[in-house]
């Protein structure tokens, strides 16, 4: 790894991990348990049994760290609507004032779709300082999407800032590895293996080309694509891919040479390979088999066919998400 990289990873005693929004609930799950990891699967909602958590295409992720007795808590991701990570934000009964920040990954409506009505929800019982950090200024374009029927493209949307300002949100740009109280971000994922961008999303090109200046679309590269990371002390690296547009092998990879680590603990969240073919998935697999990590937690686009193709090569590290559990990494 490279022993030149000045910055310095923060190490966490613990970290957990809570599903707040994902496209799967299945109430009747049965207890499960992992060698390396605590797993917690919600079923009947203690004194919420009239209730139940919902499910939507998106994902959010609440994270907790400690460190020396000292908790760091972050909202990562937000849904794709404010009505679901609100309703199971409270149906776990999380404390927003304890909540040190806001992550998000990326531009794409099913991971900021919910975030200006969360704000809006529970600004006032925030801390005052309370901060978005984003990969790059690059998050704030519109994004747009080809409608498959007739081919037309229509608009995602964009993030609000005028929305952030006016509930007081700073926003922080990490375009290289930032640590936060307890996680460090990724930074700009290199593109460095087989891999391909990923995700079909368009933008209006930003480099002052011809394309531009005609206001023709052009393919989004993800610039601003981060993973969360964690180092848990004792056990290695931690990453968390909500999307993986550059490549799950990328973002892994760009995450170990940013905390110039060689032990990867866990992999966790959205692969982006649900519509990939059989050999990208196969010299996927291959590349996550020679990375090694002890466990692995698929969700959102991660795609089912995948997931299979781990569980009969890689059964041991496997371990299945469902909206409301909660895994537990370290002490």
């Amino acid at each position: 790894m490279n022993t030149l990289n000045p910055f310095k990873a923060p190490v966490v005693d613990s970290l957990e991990i809570r599903v707040l929004v994902d496209s799967r609930y299945e109430r009747f799950l049965p207890k499960a348990s992992h060698p390396l990891v605590g797993i917690e699967h919600v079923g009947r909602i203690p004194g919420r049994e009239l209730s139940t958590f919902a499910a939507e295409w998106g994902l959010s992720l609440h994270l907790t760290s400690a460190i020396d007795g000292r908790t760091g808590q972050y909202i990562l991701d937000f849904g794709y609507t404010p009505e679901v990570i609100s309703r199971n934000f409270d149906l776990l009964d999380i404390d927003p004032a304890r909540i040190n920040g806001l992550i998000l990954s990326h531009g794409h409506r099913d991971h900021f779709g919910g975030m200006d009505g969360f704000v809006h929800a529970y600004r006032n019982r925030m801390r005052d300082d309370l901060a978005l950090y984003v990969g790059g200024e690059t998050i704030f374009r519109e994004k747009w999407i080809t409608e498959k029927r007739d081919g037309d493209n229509i608009s995602w949307g964009a993030i609000d800032r005028t929305s952030l300002r006016a509930h007081r949100v700073a926003t922080v740009c990490c375009p290289a590895p930032t640590p936060l109280e307890g996680p460090f971000t990724s930074g700009y994922i290199s593109r460095n293996s087989f891999e391909e961008v990923t995700g079909g999303s368009l933008v209006l090109d930003d480099h002052y080309t011809e394309a531009e200046r005609a206001g023709r679309l052009v393919r989004d590269q993800h610039e601003d694509e981060q993973a969360t990371c964690y180092i848990v002390k004792g056990r290695g690296l931690v990453v968390i891919s909500s999307c993986g547009h550059a490549g799950i092998i990328n973002t892994v990879r760009t995450a170990m040479a940013a905390a110039n680590v060689d032990r990867v603990h866990a992999v966790v969240g959205g692969f982006h390979l649900g519509m990939a073919p059989l050999p990208y998935l196969q010299a996927s697999l291959r590349e996550m088999e020679a990375i090694n990590p002890d466990v692995i937690v698929p969700m959102h686009c991660t795609g089912t066919a995948f997931i299979e193709m781990m569980r009969e090569r890689m059964p041991g590290k496997l371990v299945y998400s469902n909206v409301g559990s909660r895994f537990t990494f370290g002490a």
